[in-house]
């Protein structure tokens, strides 16, 4: 079967930059100088906004399979009208492929009026499985011009270009986690440039981007670099079904040596010369196969699992949510022709082995002629709810942490080319995000009184670690807002006496 998780799918600091908005450039809101030099964007009645702006040196050549170098300073006004490019990549799910390898840029979006006081920042991180999107997919106008915020949206390396390893290579298996964290570097240098305020960042991300906060928690070098966290529908401890062992599941993580081994013999090269005289077309055939993060190095020394279980991350106020149909997005992709419900049984045999009679028992089949819809209903609540509970629960006993469960079942399937789905896709896997950005996506006059309620919600949390609510799990649903029964509903008190 297709490993699920491959196809889905996060101290005191001194401030370098010593211009505000209106001094740099004379006062001119469009221009902000910036500790490499000035850029200039784009100014409207509701915010500001800066693309394409480099925050470390292409990662080409030489640089290929380095950790972020610094950016050379410029002359003059750079133009930062145009939004980053995406990095390198193949067709994703709703990304498009990319051959640009020079891609370590990110985005800024301000309010358009003059800051009053320093505001929080905000930083996303996005998803795709760490093969895929971009920071420009993402229009961050509502997050900062309702909640007087700078948002920052960020690329980093993928795939074969992030994540690869190789034995001898410094940095195997995270230069893309280290690009995240040369971007919140930056963000350090640079936030109060934008109005904001360095000593109060909120990183936030969702799938892989809430993956990758999971490893920026558990990383010794990250220390200083964010004062809060949000992870969206990636819990550190989400799990697939093995591709290799079956009836057994895998973590997202894997250690350096494996990395390595990977790397070995990649595009026929038998040294990292050869490999990074390559052309970006020749190693996207294997732009899948480097999808995981490393540990067991100087940047991740810890498997995130074992840090969150073993408080072994920095002690920020979280919060930690997911959607309450996540599976529905994968499950047609892992299984794209219908399961008869006869089937069924095989099929949970292959996934839990000894389990399976146990499983079928709980989640019985409801009689519509395909098992796709109750394979997506299991695996949503023992791989992603469940996990997410553990990991709200664990770091709770170290920090304060929030929970939300995003509930809407009507938000229109965005993602082109899903085919129809076993009584719908309900709330699939980021599902919430065209509630946070705006996607262009048509919402309801319910959806929208939602979507506002949870930009302000994510907005109070990145100033005051709070999002508003008291339930341990706010259940977030157009007209239905409220506490959430949340281990009960996925019934995580079955899947912790199974597994």
């Amino acid at each position: 079967m297709p490993k699920i998780a491959t196809v889905a799918l996060a101290a005191a600091m001194t401030l370098a930059v010593i211009t505000t908005p209106s001094a740099a450039a004379g006062g001119d809101a469009q221009v902000v100088r910036t500790d490499k030099g000035a850029v200039r964007g784009t100014v409207t009645e509701q915010v500001r906004t800066f693309g394409n702006i480099p925050f470390a040196a292409a990662p080409v050549g030489e640089n290929r399979w380095r950790d972020p170098r610094p950016v050379t300073p410029w002359q003059g006004v750079r133009d930062a009208t145009a939004p980053a490019p995406m990095c390198a990549q193949a067709a994703g799910l709703g990304a498009p492929p990319s051959l640009t390898e020079d891609c370590l840029y990110l985005n800024v979006t301000t309010p358009a009026g003059r800051a009053h006081r320093s505001r929080p920042v905000m930083v996303w991180i996005h998803g795709g499985s760490f093969t895929s999107g971009g920071a420009s997919m993402y229009d961050a106008r509502w997050l900062a011009s309702r909640n007087d915020a700078v948002v920052v949206t960020v690329n980093y390396r993928l795939g074969v270009f992030g994540f690869f390893g190789h034995p001898g290579l410094p940095g195997s298996g995270t230069f893309g986690l280290a690009d995240q964290q040369a971007a919140l570097q930056w963000v350090r240098r640079n936030a109060r440039a934008f109005g904001g305020d360095a000593r109060n960042v909120t990183v936030f991300g969702e799938s892989a981007g809430g993956l990758s906060i999971c490893a920026q928690l558990a990383s010794p070098r990250a220390a200083g670099l964010f004062a809060k966290a949000i992870i969206q529908s990636g819990p550190c401890g989400v799990d697939s079904p093995s591709s290799t062992r079956p009836g057994t599941f895998e973590h997202l993580w894997k250690p350096r040596a494996e990395v390595e081994r990977l790397g070995v013999g990649t595009a026929g090269c038998a040294d990292l010369a050869c490999l990074r005289a390559q052309p970006v077309e020749k190693l996207l055939p294997v732009h899948d196969t480097f999808s995981s993060p490393a540990y067991g190095t100087a940047l991740l020394p810890v498997d995130p699992v074992v840090a969150q279980r073993t408080g072994r991350m920095h002690r920020v106020p979280a919060m930690v949510g997911t959607t309450h149909d996540e599976m529905t997005l994968f499950a047609p992709l892992a299984f794209p022709q219908p399961i008869p419900e006869q089937a069924y049984g095989t099929t949970l045999t292959s996934l839990f082995a000894a389990n399976a009679e146990k499983v079928a028992a709980r989640y019985p089949v409801n009689g519509n002629g395909d098992a796709r819809d109750e394979i997506a209903r299991l695996l949503t609540d023992k791989s992603w709810s469940c996990t997410a509970q553990v990991t709200r629960r664990e770091l709770d006993r170290h920090t304060h942490v929030s929970g939300y469960e995003f509930a809407d079942r009507d938000v229109p399937m965005f993602l082109p080319g899903m085919p129809p789905f076993p009584g719908g896709y309900g709330a699939f896997h980021a599902s919430e995000l065209p509630l946070l950005f705006d996607f262009g996506v048509p919402l309801t006059a319910a959806q929208r009184e939602l979507s506002d309620y949870m930009v302000t919600a994510w907005g109070r949390f990145a100033r005051t670690g709070d999002p508003g609510w008291h339930a341990e799990v706010q259940s977030l649903a157009a007209g239905k807002i409220g506490p959430a029964d949340f281990a009960r509903d996925h019934q995580c008190g079955f899947w912790s006496s199974i597994l």
